[in-house]
Order: structure tokens, then C-alpha cells, then sequence
């Protein structure tokens, strides 16, 4: 069932035995576990079907970091979360995301990383990555380069296994916006609200059990929701966010007594990390596994990495390297430095679009238009970009294909380098309360970040053994980007909140336990990446499915 909360009278009381906050991957993947049940489940949206300006405004906060975009950009309160912002095109227009699993050893303590270590490791995890699998809809569970490299599309013939390739696999973002709302919706145990926007979590009085939530909604009218069981599943942000909020019985915010809540955010810097000019050009034509393209029927794409046993030994983060051909003198075109994804001008072409669209007079416009003059020329190119670069042939990381293309020797000069990379967890990278407040009186979000030594220092180690990789192979030269003693950004972030509810055995060290339920709560869980100790440098769905499908099972065999 789906009920409109804007339509409930206030003050009423919804009972329920588990209430699951946020519908996004995680919120769905877990309602979607608990179909059929005996149980009762209410799932709480902010959002509603259809993207709405006004709520999506509960998003702004506070930034306090270098080029980081603002928090309303990074996030989105629809009915499927984030989902509804992937952009990469599959196959048939299909839009969807980049799969893959955490490395054996982003699980592990590693001496040279401070904070870093899992409760498990990744062959525990494994048997909820394969029903995960099912559930994104992917091929088998199976990511390593020989199970879909053949003899026209080979892997990269390195000369020694410091450098491996392994696999994304992509999946459509259909089945968390439309598929399993349905199936949800049918069902009879589950109800959900939409413009449901938790406000409050209300413990007893020694703040050891979850007695309900306040839920408002922007149109005046609050109601309430108690539970057996709640499970906060709004985002590595917005989790931490709730919890500060809570502060009538914990002053410093519930599960926040060891001030850990909201700290160690980390997310997916993406770098250019240079060029690589072959020394034959006919490489072009043996490198189709390194496209998006589908293979066994299913949507994938090679990348490099540095091997565990090299990552060990240089004691160096997690990071890839996705190859995308380019002609010379296309290059600088295509890939803005990081100047271009943050600028006064964009800013205030989105302020003066969206007040359009509503037919309002923004503030300021002489303001907004001079900088929109100002940043013409990078405007200009950015939209040239968006719109002529299919026709131009240049895949990027939103869409594949070059692989098929005819005379690509002759097309193509190099291969651009793009990194995703691991962050370092640091206690001062963290989300606080602003004093700031929302349109429902609730304090805005604020977020400190920077980057560490640790990450810039990684970066650079690792670019340097990859370029070694590629001369030592005859494949050509790599040449290393950078920008300054910085490396060179594309993006300071790639929208993967990660950290803020951390996960360890010990209530010192982190908020939640191996089993995601916060320390000294008997009945509040959290899901999704908000409890990953570290992040790795792959893109997070495929693990919060895993998690969340790993919960379900808790709840239904310890709390019912």
C-alpha cells in the first residue's frame, strides 16, 4: 500500500512492528526481504514518486572542504534514493550503475591505515554479495578479468601481476524505481508513506530502546510511528544527521556518546591520472575488454588495479584505473580540470534556471547573471560537451561503446586515466549540525572534509607503479597528471557517503556493531554505507544491498 502522509492527521499513531526510514537501495532491498512476512513493516520516504524541488531542499546544508560539491547536489529524497541521479547508459536506454564488490582487503586491519578494519571479512560476506547479485540483477558472482576476457579481447599483457584487471558489472536502476515498488506495494504486510520526513527519534527514558519517530511533513501536519524494530536507511549523511537530531535523552545525540557519530565520512575522489601513449596503435583493436559492452549477456567492463600483495607492501589505499581512448587533440576538451564542476557560474545558471521554472524572480539576479557572463566560456563548453560528445565518439564514464567503432587505430592516439580512489577514514572528516535551520525547523547538516596525506600521498605512489607497469610491458608511456603537488581532480566526489555510523565491536570505536545495531540501542539498526569502517574504491550499492539483505535475515530470525 501507498499513502500520501500529507493526507494523515497530525498527531496520529502509526503501530507497526518494523519501521524502515529512507527508501533508497538499502530501504528497499530490506522491504523487499521482508515481503510476505507476518510481521507488519512501514517504510518511511521523504520523497515522493516525482522529483520535488521543495523537498529536495532538505537536502541543502553546509560545506566546509575544498571544490566540494553542496550537499543538496550529492543526494536526492525521491522513492529510490540516489538511484534516481545514475547516469550511465547501458544497453536498449537502460540507465543504470557500475557493480562490483569490495576487495578482500578493504576488510582487513592494515597496520599502516589507522581505523581501518571490518568486523568480518569478505568471505563472510560473500554468501550475501551472491543473493545481492540477484537482487541488482547482474550476471554470477564472478569479477575476475578471465571469466570474460577471450582471445579478441585479452587482458592487458602485463609483464609481471603487480598490475591485475578485474570487472564492473552494470545493473539498471529500473528495478529499485519502479520493479520492487510494485512488488512492495502488493504486498500486504508493508505500507508505505510518502512526504514522510523523520524528524525526531524518541527513545525511553535510559535512551536504550526506540520507542517511535516524529515524522513531519512540509506541508504542517506531524505524525508519529512506533515499532519493535527501526531501521534508519536515509544515507551516509542523512543517518548520521537523525542521530544528532535525537538529543532530548543523549544531549550529544543518540548512539553518540562516544562522539563518534558523523565523524570519519569518506567518500570516492575521482582523479585524472593521466594519459597512456602506446607504442602500437593496433592496441586499440585488443582492448574491447576495457569498454562497457555486453558480454555473456551481461553489461561489463574491465578496469586495472594494483595488486593486494603490491597494496600490502607499499602500504598504499585502494584506487583504479578505467581507460578510455582519446585523440590528442580532443583530450583537454573532454576532461575539465576540477576548476569546471564547481563554479560561480554554474551555481548561478542553476539558481536562474530553477526560479524560472517556477515562474519566480530569483534573488540577486544582477549578481547571478555576472557570474554567469563571467564563466561563459566555461559554460559554453561544458554544455558543447553534454550535448555533441556522442557524436564526437569519445566514451567517458556515463557511457561505452568505443570498442565496437571501425579504423580505432587510426581514431585514437592514447587512452585517458581515470582513477576512482580510496579515502583514508579520519575522525576530523565528519558531519555535524549547522545552525542552520530547514524548512521543518531542524538543523541543517554540516560537512568537514579534507583530504589527507595519506590519500594525496597513495596517489601519487600509485600512479608512479602503474606507469612503471606500462613501459616494463612495451605498451607505451604513461604520463602522470597532475595539478601542482595535488593530483589532478575531475571530481572531489562521486556522491559515495561512507563512515558516519562506523561499524566495530567495540562502542569506542564505533556506533554500530558487526550486526549494524547501534551500541546501547536494543532495537535502532542502520544500513548502508554510512557503516562501512573503510571504503575501498568501489562503488558502494553492491555492498549496502549485501548488508541490507544481511540484516533482513537478523531481524527476522533474532527479533521476531
Amino acid at each position: 500500500m501507498l499513502i500520501d502522509s500529507r493526507n494523515l492527521p497530525t498527531d496520529e499513531v502509526i503501530q507497526t512492528e518494523v519501521c524502515i526510514v529512507g527508501a533508497g537501495p538499502a530501504g528497499i532491498t530490506l522491504a523487499r526481504e521482508f515481503l510476505g512476512q507476518y510481521f507488519r513493516v512501514c517504510l518511511l520516504e521523504s520523497g515522493d514518486l516525482e522529483f520535488n524541488q521543495e523537498t529536495q531542499s532538505l537536502c541543502e546544508g553546509e560545506t566546509i572542504a575544498d571544490n566540494f560539491p553542496e550537499l543538496h547536489e550529492m543526494r536526492r529524497r525521491q522513492y529510490g534514493g540516489l538511484a534516481n541521479a545514475w547516469g550511465i547508459e547501458i544497453y536498449n536506454k537502460q540507465i543504470g550503475l557500475r557493480h562490483m564488490p569490495l576487495d578482500e582487503i578493504d576488510f582487513e586491519k592494515r597496520d599502516w591505515l589507522p581505523y581501518s578494519g571490518w568486523s568480518f571479512n569478505k568471505s563472510h560476506l560473500n554468501p550475501f554479495y551472491e543473493r545481492a547479485q540477484a537482487v541488482c540483477k547482474l550476471g554470477n558472482f564472478v569479477y575476475e578479468a578471465e571469466a570474460w576476457s577471450d582471445n579478441k579481447s585479452p587482458q592487458l599483457p602485463f609483464k609481471s601481476d603487480n598490475v591485475t584487471t578485474s570487472m564492473f558489472q552494470f545493473g539498471t536502476r529500473d528495478i529499485f524505481l519502479s520493479e520492487y515498488r510494485d512488488k512492495i506495494n502488493r504486498s500486504a504486510n508493508i505500507t508505505t508513506y510518502l512526504n514522510a520526513n523523520v524528524v525526531e527519534i524518541k527513545t525511553d527514558e535510559t535512551a536504550k530502546t526506540v520507542t517511535r519517530v516524529k515524522v513531519a511533513s512540509l506541508q504542517g501536519n506531524q505524525f508519529w510511528v512506533a515499532a519493535k524494530v527501526f531501521i534508519l536507511a536515509s544515507g551516509g549523511i542523512e543517518n548520521a544527521r537523525l542521530l544528532l537530531l535525537s538529543n532530548k535523552t543523549q544531549k550529544n545525540g543518540l548512539g553518540n556518546q562516544n562522539d563518534l557519530v558523523g565523524r570519519f565520512f569518506m567518500d570516492h575522489p575521482l582523479i585524472r591520472s593521466g594519459v597512456i601513449l602506446p607504442n602500437n596503435p593496433q592496441i586499440f583493436n585488443s582492448t574491447a575488454l576495457y569498454d562497457l559492452r555486453l558480454v555473456k549477456n551481461v553489461p561489463v567492463m574491465g578496469k586495472l588495479t594494483l595488486a593486494q600483495e603490491v597494496m600490502r607492501r607499499e602500504k598504499l589505499l585502494n584506487m583504479s584505473a578505467l581507460l578510455f581512448p582519446r585523440h590528442n587533440k580532443f583530450t583537454t576538451a573532454i576532461f575539465p580540470t576540477h576548476n569546471e564542476f564547481r563554479t560561480a557560474g554554474k551555481a548561478s545558471l542553476k539558481i536562474l534556471l530553477a526560479a524560472t521554472r517556477r515562474g519566480e524572480i530569483p534573488k540577486d539576479v544582477p549578481k547571478h547573471l555576472a557570474n554567469v557572463i563571467k564563466d561563459f566560456d566555461s559554460l559554453f563548453l561544458q554544455w558543447y560537451k553534454r550535448h555533441f560528445q556522442k557524436q564526437l565518439m569519445f566514451s567517458n564514464l556515463s557511457q561505452g561503446g568505443w570498442s565496437y567503432q571501425k579504423n580505432k587505430d587510426k581514431k585514437f592516439t592514447m587512452f585517458e586515466v581515470v582513477s576512482q580512489t580510496e579515502q583514508a577514514p579520519h575522525p576530523d572528516n565528519r558531519v555535524m549540525l549547522s545552525s542552520k535551520l530547514d524548512k521543518l525547523g531542524c538543523a541543517k547538516a554540516q560537512l568537514n572534509w579534507r583530504w589527507t596525506e595519506t590519500d594525496i600521498n597513495s596517489i601519487k605512489t600509485s600512479q608512479a607503479i602503474l606507469a612503471q607497469e606500462v613501459a616494463r610491458a612495451g605498451l607505451g608511456e604513461f604520463q602522470i597528471a597532475s595539478d601542482g603537488e595535488l593530483p589532478q581532480v575531475l571530481s572531489i566526489s562521486t556522491h559515495h557517503h561512507m563512515g558516519t555510523t562506523r561499524m566495530h565491536h567495540d562502542p569506542k570505536q564505533g556506533v554500530v556493531d558487526a550486526n549494524c545495531q547501534v551500541h546501547g540501542v536494543s532495537n535502532l539498526f542502520l544500513a548502508g554505507s554510512s557503516v562501512f569502517p573503510t571504503g575501498g574504491f568501489a562503488n558502494p550499492t553492491l555492498t549496502i544491498v549485501a548488508l541490507a539483505v544481511r540484516l533482513a535475515d537478523y531481524v527476522k530470525s533474532h527479533c521476531f
